[in-house]
């Protein structure tokens, strides 16, 4: 048997994997460290028990997209929701990207943007972040002018350094750009601002943000955009029929009579990154990074990987940057419960102490 090939320009693609170890402590995917409160599980299996689960799903998500609409302000018709945000940027990139056409990013950044551009076949042109991990204006205005790109990417807060852009920059990036301009806000809530306010039917701009962190449902894989009414339009004709399932659905729906407890929450992790990025600073070892979402980039003096490397040793998992270009040497950590933050820290300490006593 002859196999079949792969398009020519995926055969030397690598997937995106996050390693995923036996440990007692996981900071390392950014998720809620919290279920979801009790009574939002009662109230999501009594629609599921009400549901026709012989019928396909509501193929708009009419109800789900108008419930978004409602929380945040927004028209129903500018909101488009899918099978998490990865789908979202799926959907944008298959409808506004392409072979001819060109993504722009800024990097270090989410690596899924630019995997979403090449197994859409999209080609990626690459500009850096400064030394704090922000997007240069000046330097960007000129790459977009330069390069003419279809798509720009605009990771806010950008992960895996939690730096938010001033909505200025965000604004003048899309008003420069040709094409679209995608700001990912997957972590926004966490944020003093969100580009949610820039959205308008006169501006090529398009906010993309999910369910998984603040409303605790990553296991259900919901995210929504939220955008200009005639580019939403557009990605309805390019999404899957009935893509969107009635569980998900149901789950999104009923989250929203829950605003005031992810509000509660949101307050609390902040307050807990607080508390992380003061003891951190205070590591003569460790420079660590401001951030505005649910997590900590930080470098470590005596090598990244041998850091993560003791602390998995302890039982706590976070996320190894240390080979990446742009963060050499860092680790990023996830803000988990208080304990699992002490957890973290001591067994930090322990392995910072540890490799002192051994130079």
């Amino acid at each position: 048997m002859t196999r079949p090939r792969p398009r020519p320009d995926l055969q030397t693609l690598s997937g995106y994997h996050s390693p995923q170890l036996d440990v007692t402590v996981r900071l390392n995917t950014n998720e809620s460290p919290f279920p979801p409160p009790a009574a939002f599980v009662d109230a999501w299996v009594a629609e599921l028990r009400a549901a026709d689960l012989n019928r396909y799903p509501d193929r708009g998500a009419e109800q789900l997209r108008g419930g978004i609409a409602d929380h945040l302000g927004q028209p129903p018709a500018r909101v488009f929701a899918a099978n998490g945000s990865n789908e979202v940027l799926q959907t944008l990139l298959l409808t506004y990207g392409g072979p001819e056409r060109r993504a722009l990013l800024f990097e270090p950044t989410y690596a899924l943007h630019a995997h979403i551009a090449r197994i859409t076949g999209t080609p990626v042109v690459t500009g850096h972040r400064n030394d704090h991990f922000g997007i240069d204006l000046p330097n960007a205005l000129e790459l977009i002018e330069r390069e003419s790109p279809e798509i720009v990417f605009v990771c806010s807060p950008n992960n895996p350094s939690g730096t938010v852009e001033a909505l200025a920059t965000i604004a003048a990036i899309a008003d420069a750009a040709p094409g679209l301009v995608i700001v990912d806000e997957a972590y926004g809530e966490f944020a003093p601002e969100s580009a949610l306010r820039l959205i308008d039917n006169d501006r090529a701009l398009v906010v993309t943000r999910t369910y998984s962190k603040v409303w605790s449902l990553a296991a259900l894989r919901l995210g929504f955009a939220v955008g200009p009414q005639w580019l939403i339009e557009e990605l309805d004709k390019v999404v899957l029929p009935y893509h969107l399932d009635v569980a998900t659905q149901a789950a999104g729906r009923v989250a929203l009579q829950f605003v005031d407890e992810m509000q509660g929450r949101v307050h609390h992790l902040v307050e807990e990154r607080e508390r992380i990025f003061a003891a951190l600073r205070d590591e003569p070892l460790v420079e660590v990074f401001p951030s505005g979402a649910n997590f900590l980039l930080f470098r470590c003096a005596t090598g990244g990987r041998a850091v993560w490397d003791g602390l998995v040793a302890r039982g706590v998992l976070i996320r190894d940057f240390s080979s990446w270009p742009g963060v050499e040497d860092c680790l990023r950590v996830t803000v988990g419960t208080p304990e699992e933050n002490d957890r973290f820290l001591s067994s930090l300490d322990e392995v910072l102490r540890e490799s002192t006593d051994h130079a």
